[in-house]
């Protein structure tokens, strides 16, 4: 039996979080889908900086469009669109096949425009045409600024996918921006039927900064549980959101719900089980993204159970206990997510600065 393939039996999509040239043009890629049922991949910038700053698979189209006098930036959304369209049209199948509910490519916009919310709708828009695809989603960080974005694209009919992802108050705010993007759709007699978005919550960074504060405070019995307590409490969010009267009527139109996506799913801790979050993290109609190194681990030894739905008292009583015991998990998230926009921001800074190099050695 193929245990990752499995998962998708109860109902959880899985897709890939890593991506390079390298897998598209090995087959690599193609056996992911056809072998595991992979059905997405998403992107970021510390992924692609990776991609570009590790192999000579770039080096040629910077030559290319260093010739025609583009920016590093113009360079990179140049080789990145290329290679999301052509990943888009591996999952294409994947996407018709789900009615349109899955078969994603995900591409961000500039980590830089994460406080910037007319920078990122001009952007996304400029992305999302410049893609011609159906089945990719435009990055947008869940920050303030970033929830009006999401409402506009929304409404101008662009694929979101909201990352950056910590606390359970802003979720409940993007699926609001979300469901206005569409009401604000229809409001305009627009269709809605043909958009997706997915909401991807990014959990393993939890508990890498909370669990030393647990320690601290001899609360061991929560270390590891925390980021697994808010997947189940934001699941429940989800279902009490997407299946309420407001969306239904939506829904009638043609609306798909907003997935949740599992996102930093890869154990930090090696005292964990290096398929911990996946294992807890499965449940139907949700997404869990995975790198390489964990696809292959579940592979070997991982146990396809759906199990995020059980002991949800028990999720809700262990935020709690943070709670009575001083412990903001507010001031937390809000942390984490000022810190993966800084390291956004970095390795988008190192990938352009890679190109600015390799531009360099060619015109010397």
């Amino acid at each position: 039996m193929n245990k990752v393939k499995s998962i998708h039996d109860l109902g959880q999509s899985i897709w890939l979080d890593f991506f390079n040239r390298e897998i598209i043009n090995n087959g690599k890629l193609q056996k992911l889908i056809d072998e595991d049922g992979l059905s997405g991949i998403t992107s970021n910038p510390s992924i692609f900086e990776k991609a570009v700053n590790a192999s000579s698979d770039y080096d040629e189209d910077i030559h290319k469009m260093s010739d025609k006098q583009k920016s590093s930036e113009e360079i990179f959304f140049g080789i990145a669109t290329s290679d999301i369209r052509r990943a888009a049209d591996m999952l294409k199948p994947t996407y018709d096949k789900s009615k349109e509910t899955d078969g994603f490519v995900s591409l961000e916009v500039s980590p830089h425009l994460a406080n910037d919310t007319n920078g990122t709708i001009k952007q996304a828009v400029q992305l999302w045409k410049t893609l011609d695809r159906e089945n990719v989603l435009i990055k947008i960080p869940g920050t303030k600024e970033g929830l009006p974005a999401i409402r506009k694209c929304i409404s101008e009919g662009v694929n979101i996918n909201i990352t950056l992802l910590f606390g359970l108050d802003r979720y409940k705010e993007v699926t609001e921006a979300y469901i206005s993007g569409l009401e604000d759709r229809v409001k305009s007699n627009q269709p809605i039927n043909h958009i997706a978005s997915v909401a991807s919550f990014f959990l393993s960074r939890i508990d890498v900064m909370i669990d030393p504060i647990l320690k601290e405070k001899k609360l061991d019995k929560l270390v590891g549980e925390i980021a697994i307590a808010s997947a189940k409490e934001a699941y429940h969010i989800y279902k009490d959101i997407f299946f309420s009267d407001r969306f239904k009527n939506l829904e009638k139109k043609g609306a798909k719900k907003q997935k949740v996506l599992w996102a930093s799913t890869s154990a930090k801790d090696p005292s964990f089980s290096d398929v911990k979050y996946v294992e807890a993290l499965i449940v139907p109609d949700t997404i869990n993204t995975l790198p390489m190194a964990t696809i292959d681990a579940f592979r070997d030894h991982g146990k396809p159970v759906a199990n995020l739905e059980n002991n949800l008292r028990k999720a809700t009583q262990e935020l709690q206990e943070l709670k009575d015991n001083g412990i903001s998990i507010d001031s937390i998230t809000q942390k984490l997510e000022d810190e993966g926009v800084e390291k956004f921001n970095k390795a988008y800074d190192i990938l352009l600065k890679a190109i600015d190099s390799k531009k360099m050695k060619q015109l010397a």
